[in-house]
């Protein structure tokens, strides 16, 4: 795909960062920067969301290759309850600038807000699909998360993980008023918190 110009001749470390997992009802924020090796292009990048599975698997692969540097960040289920899930993700951004092996010179970040870092920052709506550092970081993100949710089928049988990710899909809905729900669920999400009101 063609990024947005604006982006592509950037000077110096441009560190790329995107978060998911706003949305399930269970699981952490997951977030990665991604600091780009421009003279080891990768061919591919998209936004995560438009990729198959397949795909963005073996672009992560990639990434984590070819990339001059990159970190993975989250934030657990319990932060997004204490915090609620914008500060959360703030924060997960914030950790996973701060895990990066080089200091960037420009930080873009996904969206319409910037995290708490040392380092200038601008917020780019869209940015997953504009700039190839966000896309990066949207693909290790995205990985990341899903991996971790199907390992979680096996900890958590009958709740569907491997399927929705966590994400408040009928099935899941169902699950959790049949089942009551696990200790990596969001109790401050209404679904949720109407179970725990249930019982």
């Amino acid at each position: 795909m063609s990024f947005d110009p604006l982006y592509l001749n950037l000077a110096g470390h441009i560190a790329g960062v995107d978060e998911v997992g706003r949305g399930p009802l269970a699981g952490a924020v997951v977030t990665a920067a991604v600091i780009l090796d421009p003279d080891n292009p990768i061919e591919g990048l998209d936004d995560s969301k438009k990729l198959t599975e397949k795909k963005r698997s073996a672009l992560a692969a990639e990434i984590k290759k070819k990339a001059l540097c990159y970190f993975i960040a989250r934030a657990e289920h319990e932060e997004i309850d204490e915090l609620n899930i914008f500060h959360a993700t703030l924060l997960a951004m914030k950790r996973a600038v701060a895990g990066l092996t080089l200091s960037p010179d420009r930080v873009l970040v996904d969206g319409k807000f910037c995290p708490d870092i040392p380092f200038p920052c601008e917020a780019v709506i869209k940015g997953d699909s504009r700039v190839a550092a966000i896309s990066a970081a949207s693909i290790l993100a995205k990985v990341s998360r899903d991996n971790e949710m199907l390992a979680m089928e096996n900890t958590y049988p009958g709740y569907g993980f491997a399927q929705h990710k966590g994400y408040p899909t009928k099935f899941h809905v169902e699950a959790i008023q049949r089942l009551g729900i696990t200790p990596i669920h969001r109790k401050s999400y209404k679904p949720v918190q109407k179970v725990l009101n249930q019982s």
